[in-house]
């Protein structure tokens, strides 16, 4: 079992090789970037699905997407100047949840945590059904159409037991598809705008069989158009990322972190508006069985190996782009964890230096949204862009409130960007809900203060247990009996041990207990014991059903009773075996039995394990 999980996950690490899993600039680029990147896979194609179906038509909704694109990329560089803002002034990472916890106040703070973990589960919820969807869209692949959930669940397992292996190790292997995707695309853009410019490529042709709406006529609202701008904002997810993980870069972290912040930004709007102003030209159609990426390579290389790369690259970055979650969520929960509202087990790093319990949280959470959604990328975009931009803007507002209290050479300035920028991210947060609340954005909406109780209710429990366990100065342990009983079914080499064991103790009373079914069982215990003279005095217990358990723990209370205010110890020999599977065979009424004696008050529990090669016998003093 352990060789399994070493062939699986690698070596275990030493803490003092946490350094080396630090990441160099274009490394941490692809880590942290390719979720924002991704979303020019499909934020283009999220905008026509809304402005160009319903009561509009294709030809209206083709002609916001340049407009919108420019809207979004100026709100992108607003939210990029104010996460560098706060990669500077919060360089141990947190991002929105500890800028809310400094400076707005707990419950912000536990809004933005619920809102940055809800984003992150369904960045690896989005992104996977995205690439199976740029998958199925290559003809050759058409028939894994109706097993998409099936496929998406076998990537997060996968992208998963590659995390588990530490996040140095999957950024490497990650970081090829990233960067084979950014050149793919930015020769489709700038090959295809080159076509359309000299006059030498068609329009995408048009399959109404594959398009749900019309193709010209209809009328486009403001309604229409703002909920289309909420489906293109899903291009800045994933730009928080950087900022929750600056300590996973080198030194110096906080420089690195926003060097490769500007960079995502710069790559990120020029993609989305690149691939925007070439669709605006070509006329591609929003279809479930055809992405607009995918009609827009087939318009611009034609069904040629230029075509499966770019196809192939898409779903790599896609697919990938979950890695960003997998970097992010688990740093933001042990920071949370640290604080208190969440278990500390998600504080903790496993072997590969990882916090690993956190990553298998955020691949079961995923692939219940996966089943859930059927693997359809529209469905699960309204979900998305809530939680996004509640980040943004507590985040913002919370930098301008950091601002204002330390007063640094420049903060004026710095407070302006920030409360724009929060006031551009609660203006779509806005757009997103009331444009797609039944579509879907009433889901988080409602979540995130179910997360938020959640949370409180953890953090009332370890306060709770720490109050109860705190210690008064002039307190002093009364003092108590300590009765020792052995579980002795058979005479073994484990009795042997046990009873050893107990009579090196100072035990004030000291009894073995056998558990039988009837009289005949009683008398060769009895006689058994009898045999070997051992120094311990044998109880017998009939249980006319055989109950071992209930008729154990029967007796253990009718030991306190008969010791008042004692403390038993009962000593179970254990028998050890030499593989993990031939465990399964042994012990099982044992475990029942110690799951139950776990919680009783005044009782303890000491295992004597025997049965090992060439195990010496300890006799009894």
């Amino acid at each position: 079992m352990n060789l399994f999980k070493r062939l699986l996950f690698g070596r275990p690490l030493a803490n003092t090789q946490l350094g080396e899993q630090k990441l160099p600039k274009t490394i941490a680029l692809a880590i942290f970037s390719s979720d924002a990147i991704s979303s020019t896979a499909y934020a283009t194609e999220e905008i026509l699905f809304v402005t160009a179906v319903a009561a509009s038509s294709l030809a209206l909704g083709l002609d916001t997407l340049v407009p919108i694109a420019v809207v979004v990329a100026i709100l992108l560089a607003i939210v990029i100047t104010s996460y560098r803002q706060v990669i500077f002034a919060y360089p141990s990472g947190g991002g929105a949840y500890v800028v809310s916890r400094e400076n707005i106040g707990e419950n912000a703070s536990l809004v933005a945590a619920a809102s940055l973990l809800v984003d992150y589960i369904l960045t690896v919820a989005v992104s996977i059904s995205a690439g199976v969807g740029a998958i199925i869209s290559i003809p050759e692949f058409h028939d894994l159409h109706d097993s998409r959930v099936i496929v998406g669940i076998a990537l997060i397992v996968g992208i998963t037991l590659m995390n588990m292996r530490g996040i140095k190790e999957s950024g490497r292997v990650f970081a090829i598809p990233t960067y084979i995707y950014m050149v793919t695309v930015a020769v489709l853009i700038v090959y295809g705008l080159v076509r359309v410019y000299f006059g030498d490529i068609d329009p995408v042709p048009f399959d109404p069989e594959r398009f749900e709406g019309v193709a010209t006529g209809g009328e486009l609202g403001i309604f229409l158009i703002l909920k289309g701008f909420s489906s293109g904002a899903v291009a800045l997810t994933g730009v928080e990322a950087i900022s929750n993980g600056v300590p996973s870069f080198r030194r110096p972290s906080p420089r690195n972190a926003a060097i490769t912040l500007v960079w995502m930004g710069v790559i990120l709007g020029s993609l989305f508006f690149g691939m925007s102003l070439l669709a605006s030209e070509l006329r591609p159609y929003p279809s479930h069985e055809i992405t607009v990426p995918a009609q827009l390579g087939l318009a611009v290389f034609g069904n040629g190996w230029a075509f499966v790369l770019l196809q192939f690259a898409t779903a790599g970055i896609l697919i990938l782009a979950a890695n960003t979650a997998y970097a992010g969520f688990p740093g933001l929960s042990s920071i949370i964890a640290r604080d208190g509202y969440l278990p500390r087990q998600l504080a903790h790093r496993g072997d590969r230096l990882v916090f690993s319990n956190s990553i298998i949280m955020l691949a079961g959470a995923a692939m219940f949204l996966l089943v859930a959604f059927g693997g359809i990328t529209t469905s699960l975009i309204p979900l998305y862009a809530v939680g996004v931009f509640t980040g943004f803007t507590l985040s913002q507002f919370g930098m301008v409130r950091f601002h204002r209290r330390r007063r640094e050479p420049g903060w004026q300035r710095s407070q302006w960007i920030n409360g724009i920028g929060g006031t551009a991210t609660l203006v779509v947060l806005l757009i997103v809900g009331v444009t797609k609340f039944s579509s879907g954005a009433w889901v988080p909406i409602v979540v995130i203060p179910l997360i938020v109780l959640l949370f409180k209710g953890i953090r009332r429990h370890y306060t709770r247990v720490a109050n109860t366990l705190r210690v008064p100065p002039d307190w002093k342990p009364p003092d108590r009996k300590n009765v020792f009983v052995i579980l002795a079914h058979d005479v073994n080499p484990g009795v042997f041990n046990a009873v050893s064991f107990a009579r090196s103790t100072s035990s004030d009373h000291l009894v073995a207990v056998t558990v039988v079914a009837d009289g005949i069982e009683a008398e060769r215990a009895e006689k058994q014991w009898a045999e070997y003279d051992l120094p311990v005095p044998l109880e017998v217990v009939q249980s006319s059903a055989g109950e071992f358990t209930d008729a154990t723990l029967q007796y253990v209370d009718e030991l306190q009773q008969r010791w008042p205010g004692s403390m038993v110890t009962v000593i179970i020999p254990e028998l050890y075996t030499q593989h993990w599977w031939q465990q399964l065979l042994h012990n099982q009424s044992v475990l029942v039995l110690k799951g139950k004696l776990l919680f009783r008050h005044n009782t303890a529990v000491t295992s004597i394990p025997y049965g090992r090669k060439n195990e010496e016998l300890s006799a009894p003093v």
